[in-house]
């Protein structure tokens, strides 16, 4: 039987009766630790975990750096990893994730480790999730619940709090346990405060209850995040009314962008390396060399099969990135799979509305990445600026790079030049953009103009004032000895 695409009588991928039936260990996945000391504690406050995962397309590497990023998911909410678990498959199992059979296999694997919960490596249905708990008889959660619970540590200003709250509740009321008629309310008689004859009977139950306290619930919170979209939608005016361009660093979760934007501004946020440490979007305010003010975001961080109700939930956080003039792009080049990492980032990017956004990618931690890994992306992202948040390698070309790609605002300017001013009128040509000019019997006048030639007269003495910002002006140089 062919095998080959393309080839005579091929009839699409087959695996190896071996593979198909193969539930896979992978060694060095374990996170027991040696000290004693720390064993103890870890025990006592750490949940023993076991992972799964079905490889149904890829390659074992695509395979292996997903677990490994499962397993640092699982350690950054609090776990202790055990196992990790693979089979490989054409698609999930709709009733069990994993093969049927194979879950009497991991029940054997959760028993003789001592594990207490089971994290999946993907998003289970409502039927999957129960089937396996009511066979393995430990907790299982799913890639979108351990994403869900790490965002609710690290939550710390009110709407990330808010925004991690409806996330949870829109994914908890899919997954809803009861048992019908069993636990419902009974109206009951008139002395009891019901409705008396005929209003007897089941009245809503506790799963109805529920399901309805969670929309309620959603619906407030939906309307607390429309309040503070608008005290956000403010700022975004107000600096639109200055003509302020925005630049919005984005990136993979623990690419270094909090670290990037301290090195850029001074912002002293919190960096961490741990995966999303940072929820609440960060805005400073930098300068660049010629004077224009422009704002740096720090925006949440992003991973692979983000949650849609996470998307969802954050949407005005991500909004920052979508109304950006430029997008600094931030990979972790020492990551195993750094342009991985970028398709993760874009397809999020395409999904929020912000493919259109002109962007400029930084390779990040230069300092810890293979030499052999740097040359090949070099190639792959030949427009890329390759920096050291942590040492400051390549933070000045960063900086250039960053201010060329601003957008310059047009001012019209009037100004007069004496004729014994060439330099400045030099300036002009090279910097701004000459619409129309007058030869007159005191110098040559300017009508118009681009702000990026207007620094050079910002310390010039001036009929008005000096020159104090990128805004409209209208002023004339006095002359040389006038």
């Amino acid at each position: 039987m062919a095998t080959t695409p393309g080839a005579e009588g091929y009839d699409g991928l087959q695996l190896d009766l071996a593979e198909r039936l193969s539930l896979r260990r992978v060694p060095g996945m374990s996170t027991e630790l040696r000290d004693i000391t720390e064993v103890e504690y870890r025990q006592l406050l750490l949940e023993r975990v076991v992972l799964v995962s079905v490889w149904t397309s890829g390659t074992q590497d695509d395979v292996d750096n997903a677990l490994v990023e499962l397993k640092l998911l699982a350690e950054t909410a609090g776990s202790q990893v055990l196992e990790a678990l693979v089979q490989r498959r054409h698609r999930p199992d709709p009733a069990t994730f994993i093969g049927r059979g194979k879950v009497d296999e991991l029940r054997e694997v959760v028993v003789a480790t001592g594990a207490d919960t089971v994290i999946c490596d993907g998003e289970l249905q409502p039927a999957q999730l129960r089937n396996l708990e009511d066979r393995v008889k430990v907790k299982v959660v799913d890639r979108t619940a351990l994403i869900l619970d790490i965002f609710a540590q690290h939550a710390k200003s009110v709407e990330g709090k808010t925004q991690v709250e409806l996330a949870q509740l829109q994914y908890l009321k899919q997954r809803l346990r009861g048992w019908g008629g069993n636990l419902s309310r009974q109206t009951g008689g008139r002395a009891a405060g019901g409705v008396g004859i005929g209003g007897r009977g089941p009245g809503e139950t506790k799963i109805e209850t529920d399901r309805r306290r969670i929309n309620t619930r959603i619906a407030q919170l939906r309307a607390r995040l429309r309040e503070m979209d608008a005290t956000r939608e403010t700022k975004r005016a107000d600096r639109t009314r200055h003509k302020i361009p925005s630049v919005a660093i984005v990136g993979y979760t623990n690419a270094g962008k909090s670290s990037l934007l301290n090195r850029l501004t001074g912002a002293g946020v919190l960096v961490e390396d741990a995966l999303f440490a940072t929820l609440d979007p960060t805005t400073r305010r930098a300068t660049t060399v010629d004077g224009r003010v422009y704002t740096l975001t720090d925006t949440v961080g992003i991973v692979r099969h983000l949650p849609h109700d996470l998307v969802e939930a954050f949407a005005s956080t991500l909004e920052e990135s979508t109304r950006a003039d430029l997008l600094v792009h931030v990979v972790d080049g020492s990551d195993p799979d750094p342009l991985g990492q970028v398709r993760a980032v874009h397809t999020v990017l395409a999904d929020i509305g912000a493919s259109q956004v002109p962007e400029l990618m930084v390779i990040n931690k230069i300092d810890r990445a293979d030499p052999g890994q740097l040359t090949m992306l070099r190639s792959q992202l030949p427009d890329a600026v390759f920096v050291s948040a942590r040492r400051g390698d390549g933070i000045d070309d960063l900086t250039r790079r960053v201010e060329s790609l601003l957008p310059s605002p047009d001012i019209e300017v009037r100004v007069l030049l004496p004729y014994s001013r060439g330099d400045l009128l030099d300036r002009i040509h090279r910097s701004g953009q000459l619409m129309t000019s007058e030869h007159t019997g005191d110098g040559t006048q300017r009508p118009r103009g681009k702000s990026d030639w207007i620094p050079a007269f910002a310390g010039m003495t001036t009929k008005r004032q000096r020159y104090p910002g990128p805004r409209p002006l209208s002023f004339d140089v006095i002359p040389d000895g006038a």
